[in-house]
């Protein structure tokens, strides 16, 4: 039993309740964790109990949520703030979804991960896009990060609002954005020119975010319509990329409202 969505931090599982796409959702929490729940949330008592629920105790929440873990093949952290939640898997979308939005618009802001696999990365980065408006985040199918409680808990329930599209060759998916009036960012320290903030014209706009340590990968990169950097002003020459995606974001996304 791995096929389902394991959710904990107050505000993931707060943004995950009141999401209407969210199916089978079943709650576990102590009495401290309930209580804590309504106090830091806007989720009301009479939302809350409506929900298919389980009271236990502190240590039997531990032991439910060790054995949730191992179903879903992954070590065991220990639950934070006294509730958990499962329910079925966030719907993803795929490249025909994400060529329908493209078709016919010119104000849509698209985030690609290239490859980023760090959990803590992916989830920063996802939360950064949900505060920039981002409309929908493309992530490759292989070698990136999961959507695992870790993410969850990290990204601050980002996750609910923005949709998802998986994609299994990505420079087949900038090629096509090319061709769709979408002007692709790709974001590279090995690159000149640097990152302007100036005004956009009527055009969408995917920005490409590459691998931890290797950056895009050179495939993507040399399709991309525009590739651009950072500029280090100071002795340190590299940032992390959640930073980095935060920094581009406004440069680049935050004119497009």
């Amino acid at each position: 039993m791995s096929d389902f969505d394991l959710i904990v931090g107050i505000h993931s599982i707060a943004d995950a309740l009141q999401n209407n796409k969210r199916s089978n959702i079943k709650l576990f929490f102590t009495d401290d964790g309930k209580s804590d729940f309504l106090k830091k949330t806007s989720v009301s008592k009479n939302e809350f109990e409506n929900f298919n629920y389980q009271l236990v105790s502190p240590h039997k929440l531990q032991e439910l949520g060790k054995e949730l873990y191992k179903d879903k093949d992954l070590d065991f952290q220990r639950v934070p703030s006294q509730i958990f939640m499962t329910c079925d898997e966030l719907e993803t979308y795929d490249v025909n979804w994400l060529y329908e939005q493209v078709r016919g618009r010119v104000d849509l802001k698209i985030l690609c991960l290239d490859q980023v696999s760090d959990v803590h990365n992916g989830a920063a980065i996802l939360r950064t896009a949900s505060f920039y408006g981002v409309d929908i985040i493309l992530i490759p199918g292989k070698r990136s990060f999961g959507l695992t409680p870790s993410f969850f808990r990290i990204a601050s329930g980002a996750a609910e609002h923005i949709p998802m599209v998986h994609v299994q060759s990505l420079p087949k998916v900038i090629k096509k954005l090319n061709s769709m009036n979408t002007k692709t960012i790709a974001l590279s320290e090995h690159v000149e020119n640097e990152l302007k903030n100036d005004e956009q014209a009527d055009q969408n706009i995917c920005l490409i975010l590459g691998k931890e340590d290797t950056g895009i990968s050179n495939a993507v990169l040399r399709i991309c319509s525009h590739q651009l950097s950072l500029k280090p002003v100071g002795k340190t020459q590299s940032l992390n990329v959640s930073i980095a995606a935060a920094i581009a974001m406004e440069k680049v996304l935050a004119v497009k409202n």
